[in-house]
């Protein structure tokens, strides 16, 4: 009898279905269900974006395929707003369209990492980035960054990790799933180290659109000579235009990885969705203003999580920041699992465990605040209290 293959048949299935299938045992005694499982944007795109996707995807011309790196007009915007958002000089050969930043990972990883070599990632990983990795045969090495510390990195451990079957590391900022912000200084140091041992830096930044106004300019890696030699930037267009099932995403590199990146893309996509891309082109010079009225109020909900947990006695905010919390539970004797299902299923409050971001983790739960409004999120203090009574 033939087999799957085992790099993938002995993955887990998909985490969100599963906690938010939790949810459906859920009778609706306390309201409707609070879901702060999945990072979606909790507001509807922009009625223009609507009306840019529908026009595009009413051409004739948009059903045929397009350049694999991207299409050139939007390849040239966003190049024009990276570099007004970081003061940059890039160029639209510095730049991969790929349809999302799941697919952005994959194809960067693919490009520098071979079959048992290993990648580092930091523990708690987004676990998207941990299954992508297995499945191309690739060896994971995990790099602690303990709540005592903020879950950020430290450069010193970092360095330590590196090994010469080692290719990469990879991070996420603001950090999926803790929230974590790694400040510009640090976002440096671990540049260095990289650039140091000779492996490359993939800087997953899809939440950066939602930064506190104090660090709107992430990091200024760009500003570096030579830093497409070592650094490699990804991005997605789902979360700041609200277009997630759209699938649009970037990597920004080297022209020497986009070359790379057009080989996988030509056996993989072929191109991204073109629709997307056109309607993309119009919205990243136009929608200015309501994206920055979408971060405030992302922002807001933040705020509000806060003080919502400020005011539950044995529930701590751990880490908070852009779409995301890591929350310290008060039932430390049960898995984080059992305690997310319990919230679903008693409560209709659905999360994800601690325990699927990486080992060690049981004592937290990612809560995915910027799915719900402020008066949503108010609502969550009665549902916790409930669940403890």
């Amino acid at each position: 009898m033939p087999r799957f293959n085992p790099l993938v048949a002995e993955m887990a299935p998909p985490p969100i279905p599963a906690v938010q299938g939790w949810a459906l045992a859920y009778d609706g005694h306390l309201g409707p269900e609070i879901d702060l499982s999945q990072a979606v944007p909790g507001y509807p795109p922009h009625p223009d974006m609507l009306r840019w996707l529908g026009q595009a995807a009413a051409r004739v011309s948009t059903a045929a395929y397009g350049p694999i790196e991207g299409d050139q007009a939007l390849r040239e915007a966003f190049a024009t707003y990276q570099n007004a958002l970081y003061g940059a000089r890039l160029r639209p050969e510095n730049i991969h369209i790929t349809a999302g930043c799941n697919q952005a990972f994959m194809v960067t990883a693919l490009a520098v990492a071979e079959p048992g070599s290993r990648v580092l990632l930091t523990n708690p990983f987004y676990f998207n980035h941990e299954t992508s990795l297995r499945m191309y045969g690739v060896n994971i090495r995990l790099v602690n960054c303990p709540a005592a510390g903020g879950f950020l990195p430290d450069p010193a451990t970092v360095a330590a990790a590196i090994g010469p079957d080692v290719r990469a590391l990879a991070l996420v900022s603001p950090n999926n799933p803790t929230g974590a912000i790694y400040p510009p200084e640090l976002l440096d140091a671990l540049f260095e180290v990289c650039r140091a041992r000779g492996i490359f830096m993939i800087l997953d930044e899809t939440y950066r659109d939602f930064l506190p106004p104090e660090q709107r300019r992430p990091h200024i890696l760009f500003d570096r000579p030579g830093w497409d030699e070592t650094l490699i930037s990804l991005y997605s267009f789902s979360k700041g235009f609200c277009i997630p099932g759209h699938r649009l995403g970037a990597v920004i590199g080297s022209p020497a990885l986009v070359a790379e990146l057009v080989k996988i893309m030509d056996g993989l996509q072929i191109c991204a969705p073109r629709a997307g891309q056109i309607a993309l082109t119009e919205a990243l010079p136009a929608l200015t203003a309501w994206r920055e009225a979408n971060r405030v109020e992302v922002n807001a909900r933040a705020a509000k999580l806060l003080s919502v947990m400020a005011g539950c006695l044995g529930w701590e905010v751990a880490a908070i920041g852009a779409y995301f919390a890591f929350v310290r539970h008060p039932f430390r004797q049960e898995k984080s699992a059992a305690v997310v299902e319990r919230l679903a299923r008693d409560v209709g409050v659905t999360t994800v465990p601690g325990s699927y971001f990486g080992p060690g983790q049981e004592e937290f739960l990612r809560v995915a605040f910027a799915n719900a409004d402020v008066p949503t999120l108010d609502g969550l203090a009665s549902r916790l209290v409930a669940l403890q009574q």
